[in-house]
């Protein structure tokens, strides 16, 4: 088919939304059969380039299944989930969002013929930029400082009292944002909270105890917008034995990094404990369509498809269960 004469059309639905939120990808104008590549690119902050791309075939139907690349089958989101660092990227790479007062941008392209490789190279024959954000309108952010603290609170539109949680991450420390700044697009006070490299530990050379997060649980901007007896922790790995509320695990089988459901077993006060397990899931169970990070530092496990869709179901089931405990 000359390029000239196909005009094809793509189309993103929505193209700009928040991160967990799916999109559906349309290719118009083109011949039942013909054979196209569609491409997603996206360019992180720290510079390094992830792709994915599907083959497909042409048909009438409108739900045509990617025959293969990054990802196969009827998977409009596998654009996303299935982005890798394009090749020649050093090993070790993770895609994660720092900035989450800006979108996540991803260039979706068609390209004729099922190519894997050489992209840049090429000219497209159509392309869309879409949006993914973490911050829905009207999200306050507000950093607090205050007593060596290194914090964030992500407060929803309106004038609240609303239920809140402190977002706990655990690893390389830094403060995290995207986890939290997404649950207060859905209606939740969330606190992001650095304590393993805030300023204070940095000064010290000490880590911080529990009167660091008590700091933080009654700043005063904290108690007047959020529900003080709705306070709930959401966490990678912390001591979970002696809590007394209700307590949603959620854990991937395949995680070899952290045996986080035999921990769970030791712990007492089982009839608080919803657990959400996960066959073929690794270690970092991340909001939907977040890219499979197999392995960084320590092997993480899981497999791609099987992650991505623990990351769909347990984030939706995190959200319910949210809203039952803390509403």
């Amino acid at each position: 088919m000359d390029r000239k004469q196909c005009c094809v059309k793509l189309s993103v639905q929505p193209s700009r939304g928040l991160m967990d939120e799916k999109f559906i990808v349309l290719v118009q104008n083109v011949w039942p059969g013909f054979q196209l590549t569609v491409h997603a690119l996206h360019q992180c902050e720290d510079g390094h380039s992830w792709e994915a791309f599907g083959h497909y075939a042409a048909d009438a139907t409108g739900t045509d299944p990617s025959l293969g690349g990054t990802y196969s089958g009827v998977e409009p989101m596998g654009l996303l989930w299935s982005l890798r660092p394009v090749p020649g990227s050093k090993p070790g790479l993770r895609m994660r969002k720092m900035n989450v007062q800006t979108p996540m941008e991803v260039t979706i392209s068609v390209y004729q013929g099922h190519q894997t490789e050489g992209f840049v190279d090429q000219v497209p024959l159509a392309g869309v930029l879409v949006e993914r954000w973490y911050m829905a309108p009207g999200v306050r952010r507000i950093p607090i400082t205050e007593g060596g603290l290194t914090a964030t609170l992500f407060l929803p539109p309106g004038p609240g009292p609303f239920p809140g949680l402190l977002d706990l991450w655990g690893g390389g420390g830094k403060l995290v944002e995207y986890r939290a700044s997404l649950l207060a697009s859905h209606g939740i006070a969330s606190l992001a909270l650095d304590y393993l490299t805030p300023k204070i530990t940095i000064e010290t050379r000490k880590m911080v105890g529990i009167e660091y997060f008590e700091v933080n649980l009654i700043n005063h901007r904290i108690t007047q917008q959020v529900n003080s007896c709705e306070l709930l922790l959401l966490f990678a790995s912390e001591q979970v034995g002696r809590l007394q509320c209700p307590l949603l695990l959620v854990v991937g089988e395949d995680d070899q990094n952290w045996p986080m459901k035999e921990m769970m077993e030791r712990a007492g006060n089982s009839h608080l404990l919803t657990i959400l397990s996960y066959p073929n899931a690794g270690h970092l169970i991340e909001p939907p369509y977040t890219p499979h990070a197999r392995s960084m530092m320590a092997l993480w496990g899981g497999e791609t498809v099987a992650h991505s869709r623990a990351q769909e179901d347990a984030w939706r089931k995190t959200l319910v269960f949210l809203r039952e405990n803390l509403f």
